[in-house]
């Protein structure tokens, strides 16, 4: 119960702090769009910024501008953080301190007692991208840009789906790890690592972040044209790090 009360209040957080970021954003919209020409002067010496990114924000206008802003700005951020912090201490937190005992004695299924750990954390992460992205239309009036509701939702189904892949592999990491500091530590790297790359001009198409960028979200946004390619890719695997956690956490010791 503890447990589910320090999620709830981690979701929350979570939300709190993206709805915050995207008022922000919505609510500088206009200056933005009056100095596009001078940011793009100052991004020229990062092509994947200035060649991408805001061209397509100039090109395409306040959709573009919040895809950036909100889901890969925003949500790839603090997102991948908080699928880390959510998956890490799950089970190898209770390892660590040494409550694993007690938690596998409850009366239930090494299958179950994993899958409401699992869901629990994935709820507390999708849940605040899905709530605060369903906002946008609304705060988009305040600007007088006028958005429908259903291509940010579906920006969100993906922008879940591409956080539950980071969120299920560092799952299985706790479930194999009795250290979630070094779990999370490892997971934060190479997180911050798939992003630093996708920077570089020769090398971003190497990132993970590709999968989660404007090139994928704004034929979504456009047309609901999802890239089945990636979806059944992140699907994929968050399935198998999800039935691996499933068969380690089975056979794992206290």
């Amino acid at each position: 119960m503890a447990r589910l009360r320090a999620t709830f209040w981690f979701a929350l957080a979570l939300g709190v702090l993206l709805e915050a970021m995207l008022v922000a954003a919505i609510l500088f919209w206009p200056e933005f769009l009056e100095n596009l020409s001078s940011i793009r002067a100052m991004a020229k010496d990062l092509p994947v910024l200035g060649d991408e990114v805001l061209a397509k924000i100039d090109e395409q206008g306040f959709p573009a501008y919040v895809l950036v802003q909100h889901f890969f700005k925003g949500c790839n951020a603090l997102g991948t953080a908080a699928a880390v912090l959510f998956a890490a201490p799950a089970i190898a937190g209770e390892a660590h301190r040494g409550t694993l005992e007690l938690f596998l004695a409850r009366p239930y299924s090494r299958a179950r007692l994993l899958s409401e750990r699992w869901l629990s954390g994935a709820l507390a992460l999708t849940l605040p991208v899905v709530l605060t992205s369903l906002s946008v239309p609304y705060l988009g009036e305040c600007v007088n840009e006028y958005e429908s509701y259903g291509p940010y939702l579906a920006c969100a189904l993906h922008q879940s789906l591409f956080l539950l892949a980071i969120y299920a592999l560092t799952f299985l990491g706790s479930c194999l790890s009795a250290n979630p500091t070094r779990v999370a530590l490892v997971a934060l790297f190479v997180c911050v690592f798939q992003f630093a790359i996708y920077m570089v001009k020769h090398v971003t198409h190497l990132s993970l972040f590709r999968l989660c960028d404007m090139a994928v979200l704004m034929p979504l946004h456009e047309d609901g044209r999802w890239n089945a390619a990636i979806v059944g890719a992140l699907v994929l695997t968050i399935g198998a790090a999800y039935a691996a956690s499933v068969f380690v956490f089975r056979r794992r010791c206290p």
